[in-house]
């Protein structure tokens, strides 16, 4: 794998759209640069990784709340 991915192979990785990844961009859950012109971002590989990896935390900590505990969402997995 490269170690640079543009925006539309993390799309495409995560399956979402290009303007959702670009928002994840924008709100800086997403670290990526800008290289020379318009639009053209890119993602280190290793900054994807630790973005899956904060996801998954994320993932975790939700459904270890207690909030959470019996909520009917569960039918949705």
């Amino acid at each position: 794998m490269p170690r640079f991915l543009t925006l539309a192979d993390v799309a495409e990785q995560l399956q979402i759209s290009a303007a959702a990844c670009y928002a994840l961009v924008r709100s800086r859950e997403l670290e990526a640069i800008q290289i020379g012109g318009r639009g053209q971002w890119r993602v280190e590989e290793t900054k994807f990784e630790e973005f899956i990896a904060r996801r998954y935390a994320a993932a975790a900590q939700m459904l270890d709340s207690p909030a959470h505990a019996g909520s009917s969402d569960d039918a949705h997995l």
